[in-house]
């Protein structure tokens, strides 16, 4: 079984690599219909409609292209690629939305930058 560094992922809006990522998150999900009927002895479901979300922490820098198209209420392709982009290495791709840009600072610290994104359509899973 194969794992992982996290430092090996990169993440991408459409053709631009996003600089300065600290971490990133991916979220699949589906929600569910109950088709249970009368005399059934336990609930049972169906899956319906499916959905993902992500997050990005980045070290905020205004020169990178990647970043840049990150403006609220922009949509992107958003490519996630845990393992990196090389041949053969598994990626995730759909269309999303930026729902969230969060800038912080600290006298102590650098700027850093928060992303959340909505995904509208489809996550696809692929190879490089």
């Amino acid at each position: 079984m194969a794992t992982h560094a996290g430092s090996e992922g990169v993440v991408y809006s459409s053709s631009n690599a996003i600089g300065e990522i600290r971490s990133y998150t991916l979220t699949e999900s589906a929600d569910t219909l109950e088709d249970t009927t009368m005399g059934d002895s336990a609930r049972s479901y169906k899956a319906s409609l499916t959905n993902f979300t992500g997050s990005m922490d980045l070290y905020w820098d205004e020169t990178d292209t990647g970043q840049g198209d990150l403006t609220i209420g922009s949509s992107i392709t958003f490519n996630v690629y845990p393992e990196g982009n090389t041949t053969g290495d598994t990626y995730y791709t759909g269309t999303a939305l930026i729902t969230e840009r969060v800038v912080t600072g600290s006298f102590d610290g650098l700027v850093e930058l928060s992303i959340s994104v909505q995904g509208t359509g489809a996550l696809t899973e692929s190879t490089v």
